[in-house]
């Protein structure tokens, strides 16, 4: 039971940054550098499965190592690293394939996945020690 409430507190956490980003502070950056290819409606279908895998990785290789071994920044760099290989798989790969995929946006997403991705470890991990009960 303990995994699902962390699981809905990673879930809060990182809804809470990625939607400041995604919604306020770069809202019309990805629009711009990106209008040429991005859709006019989300794939809500395909964006659900992403966040729970992606949130179950978080767990699995950030959080929940950290909780076992009482170690923050276990969880802080666990999840910087897992956020840059996984945002950087994805730029360089889009970049790779899709004509015009713009330089500035590999740059700041993947800095903005190894920000998001670690902040959200170490929130989630502060949470969970805070709140509830591990080993």
């Amino acid at each position: 039971m303990k995994y699902f409430i962390l699981f809905g507190i990673t879930t809060i956490v990182f809804f809470s940054i990625d939607i400041l980003w995604l919604g306020v502070i770069a809202k019309n950056f990805y629009r711009e550098k990106l209008g040429f290819i991005l859709s006019n409606e989300v794939n809500w279908a395909a964006a659900i499965v992403f966040y729970l895998i992606y949130i179950a990785g978080i767990l699995y290789l950030a959080v929940v190592p950290a909780l076992l071994e009482a170690e923050w920044e276990k969880a802080l760099l666990n999840g910087a690293i897992l956020g840059f290989l996984c945002y950087a798989t994805y730029d360089l790969t889009n970049m790779a394939t899709i004509a015009r995929w713009p330089l500035q946006i590999v740059i700041i997403d993947i800095v903005w996945g190894t920000v998001l991705t670690g902040s959200v470890s170490v929130l989630s991990y502060l949470l969970a020690e805070k709140f509830m009960q591990w080993n």
